[in-house]
């Protein structure tokens, strides 16, 4: 075809004021042309923009030049020193130049033989139905089975004639008014009737045909939540469907409204149910007669198909279509008149329908139909009524053939001789041949000829692809193909032999069909020609095909419009083809081969394979009769940029756990064996449990969603992600470690930072502050101010229920004093346990010890409701410190002496006892006055979240530099009212209870976060009733809040709960900050006047109770992303929120003053620049001087304390936190002017998970799985001989256990590249979390290997 010159060259640009720009030349890959134009838009060209969207030339000139410009490479970044890799490429498989490849010539298409017109053949079928109801009147056209003892009942054709007219006559001018007909010719109507009455879907189909209207044939919505039922009513929608004929009957057993009416059912048209039986019908007046055309292009009616995705189309098939397709049935079956057939298949579409409705009629055949209920009670019905009626054709499925076979039992009346074709309607399905041959092998010893079996392949595309013609006499043997497994699974075509297991038989379907052409074409990419020896897609080009999918005519110009090239590129034919979605290739004699459906394709790991083979391998697997009926489905699912196999199978009532397991294992080895894949998931489910399609299989799409959506409930899982996964990121290999001079001279030379920061400095002494101990603070404040309420306690009621001033918090601290010295016969620096519950007695207690020159060490009591676990805490705790006395109140004395705290921990065994509540009413003669602030004030004790019961030793000197810093940042004086919802006894928590108050003099309203249990709204309650601007809270404390009060903010703010006030709301944790619990809470409590801005977390540790708090006058916290990839290599790398694994980071509230930050690689010791992560470390005054450990093991921790930088300033001792952190720099000014730095938790050295060779913080993994599925409430994660466990809490039934083990397998591997080693579901409550709201991991771990959770289900993963 010639072009004009200048129609392929680079458009004028008409944009730029050059006189005549000089031409470019650009070299073009040898490509050969398509000889057809392309198509103009308007006055746009289509251009080459790889879809084909039309765009000005002028325009696109201008883009592309942006385009070439952006292309260009930007500068490379200077190197730093670290390898590049966390731009983590999964492993692509190379391509192996081993593997099979096609060989053969290219394969040309095959002409069907000419198709024959038939005698005197009828030019439509309604021109048929009209002939027969004429001249033979009485002739049976279709009988009628019932699965209940009715009778048959039998339509003739005369019967068929006058009701499809009566019916016809309807339609027309019976709905609506003469003047508003509601149905004109070319709308389509749905027809909506049973399996069992295929006599009535015959008249409505006729009825439609003679009114011109378009039948769309669909099942009938049993329920409201049918399978696939909304995407039906997508079909209808699209197919403007405003009308649904359907029998008495069929409309009886409709979901109806209370109204009566036919509910509406989800995504449906709203439609007009008319019946179509005689009785509700007007006979037609005699002078009317409809028009019998010839068959023309006119639509003749729409078939459904289900997609893979579940999404339904409907395919449009014309009349002259229709009637072409049954004169080519006609000539290849060899149909005669009045012959009789048997039908089991369904009538509504696909083989059913064209042979026993449409080419039945054309040449007047008796068709006897079995419905699939009559066939599930008694599977030899469709050969009995073979033998009933000597009938000469049957319509079946192979399927038929196997249930027949296992319930034959040699009936002595049973003959097979009157059939001359036996259709097997999916004889292209790999286990179609062993039924046939099976079915056969019994048969023909009574008259089942082997010539007869006639397999059969079509799709509702193509319409009949091909069928084997019925040879009568002739022995002519059918076409079989022994093609080995694996070279099919690179879609290449290799003869091997049968005795091998890896091989898949075929059988032929004969040649094309009469006035069609097929070729086979690739699967991927142009349309172009297979080679003889591979596999490909079958496309038929004949008038008798659909025409396209209705309303969607780009997709219909893909499927139904294909022009197949040659490898020169040329047309291989003028004609346009169908795609069929078959799969297979043309073998000698121009036989075709059905391999598979391109539905059922599954590419894993580059290799394709077909999900029916799957299934005949599942089903070849002894006990045969595991799986109930043999309903298996394989589907795939896209895990980590692959394909997976999943297999699904509902399993027999009685089979049992051991059974079922045994069964799995057996499965995955012989499909390993036969096809070299591994199946990603099996799941067993209870039997009749997946969703049914209207004939009774498994819905695919449905059963794949529901796998998806993790609501499968399966009752026996295998994963097995190790041998499936093979694309994973290689391992990372440990790099040479780079000197931290190196480090530091490297981070100068690229401009970067070094990581460290400082808070302001502690400025001048206020009146208070010449004090060295607090206990002198408290005497002073009791000269001083003497009626000043330091304390007041909030009951559960929200009510006050006690309150201290200065002079009755030193009164009482007397009395404690006295009674050290009187009862305990205390010495100076005797260590003495406070076992009380949080409030003022503890406080008391406290101050009593720090008179008497006594170290307290504050415990938390035992927890009445499980004294078991929580006792033995206490007496270790009281071990470990050396204390040689307990002071509590008389309540917990009660318990400790109880049978069940006897049980756990002998009474006989504690340290001397003395309850506060009745005090010696003599004072102390002489308080205690420490000489040197160095010595130890108290001991802090705590368990990490790695579970270690670490106590620390305050010094005087750090506990007065803690409460100076906190009053600084916070600006705390006796004129300011704090709230305090926190637990008492360690950290933080413990110094803004007990301490900063007597320090700083501001009034601390305390609240137990106990109380909180019955009164959740108690806290802020009480912060709003006080009209407090302070408050400190945990994340137990927020997490309850947010919990218990989500749906009760409106009757808060009714009861005139106001925040409003509040300018400070600080989480005190020893954690990286839980972004998305803030943020929840914030948005909840916006409501009530809570401010976002005020929310923020402070950041303590063993060894330095509080490093950073937010604090009144510095800038608001700020939340960076993180690539949570780059983390991993222990890289910063900032981006923006949003983007692929972005993780949310808060800033842990402003560096306190006196405190110096510094952020070092926790192996080297050498500094590191900001862009990197590290170890945080802390020198401060205020920091701990040691952990205090019984067995004097200071040493093997004593750099925690006393560490120093192996490069730069190595004279300034630093205290090591054990925390994972980074710094860095931001725009904001603090108070001082300065730029603020801001400092980012990310977590616990101690918890870092090294898998792979890269670093994973647990709290991550356990984020992504939360997320996974609806019933996880709590999961925890942690190593085991490198595997991955991870422990989820269930809050559903257990029947819903099993769906999360996919769930948070899959998950762990799409977000975290990490296979899950074991899954191990429990019942809510079971991972322990510790007072601040943090998990014990390592607990979980000690008990998950004692055996000791109780799970409910745990999931090896293979």
């Amino acid at each position: 075809m010639a072009f004009a010159s200048n129609s392929l060259t680079a458009p004028p640009d008409i944009t730029s004021y050059m006189a005549d720009p000089a031409p470019i030349s650009v070299q073009r890959p040898q490509v050969a042309m398509i000889t057809r134009p392309p198509p103009k838009y308007g006055n746009a060209e289509l251009m080459e923009t790889g879809d084909g969207v039309p765009v000005s030339s002028r325009v696109s000139a201008k883009i592309q030049q942006l385009v070439n410009t952006l292309k260009r490479p930007k500068r490379r970044p200077l190197r730093e020193f670290f390898v590049e890799d966390f731009e983590e490429l999964l492993e692509v498989q190379q391509p192996d130049p081993s593997l099979p490849r096609p060989e053969g010539a290219e394969s040309t298409p095959i002409q069907g033989e000419e198709l024959d017109r038939l005698k005197n053949c009828p030019a439509s079928l309604e021109a048929a139905l009209l002939r027969w109801g004429a001249i033979a009147p009485k002739a049976p056209c279709l009988t009628t089975t019932h699965s209940n003892t009715k009778q048959p009942y039998t339509l003739t054709y005369g019967k068929l004639w006058s009701k499809s007219l009566k019916l016809a006559y309807n339609l027309l001018h019976k709905l609506g008014s003469k003047q508003e007909p509601i149905i004109h010719p070319g709308d389509r109507v749905a027809l909506v009737y049973p399996n069992n009455d295929p006599a009535a879907f015959m008249v409505a189909f006729y009825g439609c045909l003679l009114a011109e209207v378009v039948p769309v044939p669909i099942e009938v919505p049993l329920t409201k939540k049918d399978a696939g039922s909304q995407q039906i009513g997508f079909l209808l929608n699209s197919c403007g469907v405003a009308v649904a004929l359907t029998s008495d009957a069929c409309h009886k057993g409709l979901p109806k409204s209370a109204s009566g009416d036919v509910m509406q059912f989800k995504g449906w048209p709203k439609l007009l149910w008319v019946l179509t039986d005689s009785k509700h019908l007007s006979k037609p007046p005699r002078e009317w007669f409809p028009l019998i055309k010839d068959a023309n292009n006119d639509t003749a009616y729409i078939e459904y198909k289900t997609c893979k995705d579940g999404s339904v189309l409907g395919i449009t098939v014309t009349r002259m279509a229709m009637l072409t397709h049954c004169q080519t049935l006609t000539h290849t079956c060899g149909y005669r008149e009045a012959e009789t057939m048997v039908n089991v298949l369904d009538f509504k579409k696909g083989i059913g329908l064209w042979h026993s409705v449409h080419t039945s009629v054309l040449n007047m055949l008796h068709v006897v139909s079995v419905p699939y209920a009559l066939m599930k009670v008694n599977p030899l019905s469709w050969i009995q009524k073979v033998c009933q009626y000597k009938a000469k054709v049957a319509c079946v499925k192979s399927r038929d053939l196997h249930w027949a076979l296992m319930a034959y039992k040699d009936q002595s009346d049973t003959t097979m001789s009157s059939l001359r074709m036996l259709l097997i309607a999916d004889g292209s399905n790999p286990w179609s041949i062993s039924s046939c041959d099976a079915f056969l092998n019994v048969f023909q010893s009574v008259g089942l000829r082997s010539e007869v079996i006639c397999p059969c392949a079509g799709s509702p595309e193509a319409l009949t692809v091909a069928v084997r013609r019925p040879q009568e006499g002739s022995s002519k043997p059918s076409g079989r193909g022994v093609l080995s497994m694996t070279n099919l699974s690179h879609g290449v075509i290799r003869v091997d032999t049968e005795e091998k297991l890896s091989v898949l038989t075929l059988q032929d379907v004969d040649t094309a069909m009469p006035g069609a052409m097929v070729c086979v074409v690739k699967l991927e990419g142009v349309p172009q020609l297979c080679k003889t020896d591979e596999i490909g897609e079958i496309c038929v080009s004949s008038v008798a095909s659909g025409t396209s999918y209705y309303g969607l005519s780009g997709m219909s110009k893909n499927t139904f419009e294909v022009c197949p090239v040659a490898c020169d590129g040329g047309f291989v034919s003028d004609c346009v083809f169908v795609r069929s979605g078959l799969l297979g290739f043309v073998g000698p004699g121009g036989m075709i081969f059905i391999s598979g459906t391109l539905e059922g394709l599954m590419q894993v790991g580059g290799r394709k394979h077909n999900a029916d083979d799957i299934i005949a391998t599942a089903l070849a697997v002894e006990p045969m009769k595991f799986i109930y009926r043999g309903r298996t489905v394989v589907f795939s699912v896209n895990v980590l940029y692959d394909e997976r196999i999943v297999l699904v199978a509902e399993q027999r009532p009685d089979s049992t756990e051991e059974e079922s397991y045994q069964w799995m294992s057996r499965v995955l080895q012989a499909i390993d064996g036969i096809h070299q894949v591994g199946v990603y998931c099996l799941a067993l489910v209870p039997a009749n449990t997946l969703p049914k399609t209207p004939l009774g299989g498994i819905h695919l799409s449905e059963t794949k969603q529901l796998f998806l959506e993790g609501a499968l409930h399966p009752c026996s899982i295998l994963m097995c992600p190790h041998s499936c996964i093979t694309n994973l990121p290689k391992p990372r290999q440990k790099q040479p470690e780079v000197g931290p001079a190196s480090v530091m001279v490297g981070n100068l030379v690229a401009g970067k930072r070094m990581a460290q920061a400082s808070g302001r400095d502690l400025s001048h002494m206020e009146e208070n502050e010449q004090f060295l101990f607090l206990s002198e603070v408290l005497q002073w404040r009791a000269q001083t101010t003497p009626d000043h309420i330091l304390y007041t306690l909030i009951n559960s009621r929200g009510a006050i229920g006690s309150s201290l001033t200065c002079l009755q918090l030193h009164k009482r601290a007397e009395k404690i004093a006295t009674l050290l010295y009187e009862r305990g016969q205390l010495r100076d620096g005797d260590h003495v346990a406070l076992v009380y519950p949080p409030g003022l007695d503890l406080i008391a207690a406290f101050y009593g010890c720090l008179y008497a020159g006594c170290i307290p060490i504050t415990v938390r009591p035992p927890h009445p409701q499980n004294i078991s676990t929580t006792l033995p805490t206490v007496k270790m705790i009281l071990e470990v410190s050396r204390s040689v006395c307990v002071m509590t109140t008389q309540a917990i004395l009660k318990l400790l002496k109880s049978r069940d705290a006897s049980v756990a921990v002998d009474f006989k065994s504690w340290p001397p006892i003395l309850e506060t509540d009745d005090l010696p009413k003599r004072r102390c003669p002489l308080l205690y006055k420490p000489c040197d602030p160095d010595t130890l004030a108290y001991l802090d004790f705590s368990v990490s979240t790695t579970g270690m019961l670490a106590g620390v030793k305050m010094s005087h000197n750090a506990t007065s530099a803690l409460c100076r810093s906190v009053k600084l940042q916070c600006e705390f004086y006796p004129s300011r009212e704090v709230a305090v919802c926190l637990d008492p006894y360690c950290g933080l928590g413990f110094v803004l209870w007990c301490l900063c108050s007597v320090y700083a003099g501001q009034q601390s309203v305390l609240i137990s976060p106990m109380d909180l249990e019955v009164n959740p709204a108690l806290w802020l309650q009480s912060v709003s009733q006080f009209k407090v601007r302070d408050t400190f809270c945990s994340y137990s404390v927020m997490e309850l809040c947010t919990r218990s009060l989500s749906s009760l903010t409106d009757s808060l703010k009714g009861r005139g709960m106001d925040l409003t006030r509040v300018r400070s709301c600080v989480v005190v944790a020893e954690e990286r900050p839980r972004v998305a619990l803030t943020q929840s809470f914030c948005k909840l409590f916006k409501d009530v006047g809570l401010h976002p801005r005020a929310v923020s977390t402070a950041f303590g540790c063993r060894v330095n109770l509080a490093v950073c708090l937010q604090g009144t006058s510095g800038p608001d916290p700020t939340t960076v992303y993180v690539d949570m990839r780059a983390l991993r290599h222990d890289r910063v790398r900032l981006v923006e929120r949003g983007s692929p694994h972005g993780l949310p980071l808060m800033e842990s509230g402003k560096i306190l003053p006196g405190v110096r930050i510094i952020i070092a690689n926790p192996e080297t010791k050498g500094p590191i620049g900001d862009s990197h992560l590290g170890e945080i470390w802390v020198h401060s005054p205020q920091n701990a001087s040691g952990y205090f450990t019984v067995f004097g093991e200071e040493n093997v921790r004593s750099d925690h304390f006393g560490a120093r930088l192996s490069f730069g300033d190595t004279q300034t001792v630093w205290a090591r936190t054990g925390y994972l952190g980074f710094l860095r720099r931001t725009d904001l000014t603090d108070a001082s002017g300065e730029r603020h730095d801001a400092l980012y938790v990310v977590g616990a050295l101690d918890e870092v998970m090294e898998l792979r060779g890269m670093k994973y913080h647990p709290i991550d993994i356990e984020t992504s799985i939360i997320r996974a599925h609806r019933n996880i409430t709590e999961c925890a994660v942690f190593t085991w001989t490198n595997l991955l466990v991870v422990v989820v809490e269930l809050d559903g039934s257990e029947q819903e256990a099993l769906d999360l083990v996919p769930m948070v397998t899959n998950v762990v591997l799409e977000e975290h590249y990490l296979i899950v080693g074991v899954v191990v579901v429990v019942d809510t409550g079971v991972i322990p979390i510790n007072s601040r709201g943090e998990k014990q991991r390592m607990h979980l771990r000690d008990g998950f290997l004692a055996d000791q959770l109780d799970p409910i289900y745990v999931a090896y993963n293979m």
